[in-house]
């Protein structure tokens, strides 16, 4: 606290005082973003190690690291937890939900965004814009195990792990080749709901058939309780989405699950409480990097997600 002597009539800041902390308080962000400005007129030098790249997809920094090439990943965003090492990164915020101080303070000289519509908020993205940042984005045409392998080769060309790229490809098929062999033996097909925690909105959605998801449950040997026909997920809002499916297994993915206090909590979602799966004690934890997009280790994530819709027994807590 100041002594009392400086809230004498005498001492009090006048108006000098005051036009000088205003100064203060412009010139100091503006001097911020003057040098940002200098520091990110840098152009895209190609997976150099002059660089310092922060991830804003999840799905990017997989691959990343899967080519061996993350010694110029400065910053990712809360989403990249895969593999463990990327979570001793600092972060950026929600890929959707990103923080301008944050990217700032990674001092980037290229923003990794896997896809136009992948970050937010606008106004970030504008300010971003503005610092003149360069952004990236990698080629996959189809999201598919075919465009999942394009995407890895066309960033291990940009990182030169061209050979590294091929490994991951040739892997990834042999998984998938074992996977369809396995689901041929088959003599059932266990109906699946699973239902994703969204960070950017805070609300639990429904995955349907057209979702990563749904492509990885068929993958497996199963099929989706919703086969919805318009967009990959929706809210988990009434009790019927779920209810009148009555699945026989529900995945929840990891954020949305542990957020939840326990098993009483989970059964009171909308709908799950009255299902086949809830009487049956099939109601699992999956990763959530493991079913909303197509990597290296889908074809492992599809055989490990095979065994668990055919697990018989309930789910540990």
């Amino acid at each position: 606290m100041m002594p009392p002597s400086r809230f004498s009539t005498r001492r009090r800041p006048g108006a000098n005082h005051a036009l000088r902390l205003l100064r203060r308080a412009v010139l100091v962000p503006v001097a911020l973003l003057a040098a940002a400005c200098g520091r990110f007129g840098n152009a895209d030098t190609g997976g150099t190690d002059t660089e310092r790249l922060v991830s804003v997809s999840k799905q990017y920094t997989e691959i990343i690291f899967a080519l061996g090439a993350e010694q110029d990943l400065v910053a990712v965003d809360v989403s990249s937890v895969y593999p463990p090492e990327a979570k001793r990164l600092p972060t950026v915020g929600y890929h959707r939900a990103l923080s301008l101080e944050g990217m700032l303070a990674a001092k980037p000289t290229l923003i990794l965004r896997g896809g136009p519509n992948n970050i937010g908020p606008e106004h970030v993205v504008r300010q971003l814009e503005s610092l003149k940042i360069p952004m990236k984005d990698f080629s996959m045409p189809t999201d598919d195990i075919e465009g999942a392998k394009v995407l890895i080769r066309d960033m291990g060309a940009y990182f030169h792990r061209e050979s590294r790229a091929d490994s991951l490809c040739t892997r990834l098929d042999a998984d998938m080749a074992a996977a369809r062999a396995a689901s041929t033996q088959a003599s059932d097909t266990p109906s699946v709901a699973v239902i994703h925690y969204g960070q950017a909105n805070n609300v639990y959605l429904v995955m349907s058939a057209r979702s990563t998801a749904g492509k990885m449950v068929t993958w497996a040997g199963g099929r989706m309780a919703i086969d919805d026909s318009g967009a990959g997920m929706r809210p988990l809002t009434s009790p019927e989405i779920i209810a009148k499916s009555n699945p026989d297994v529900i995945l929840l993915t990891d954020f949305g699950y542990d957020r939840l206090a326990g098993t009483a909590d989970i059964l009171a979602l909308p709908g799950v409480g009255s299902t086949k799966a809830a009487r049956d004690g099939r109601i699992f934890r999956v990763e959530e990097n493991d079913m909303v997009y197509i990597g290296p280790r889908t074809g492992a994530n599809v055989l490990k997600l095979r065994g668990l819709i055919r697990q018989k027994g309930p789910a540990s807590r």
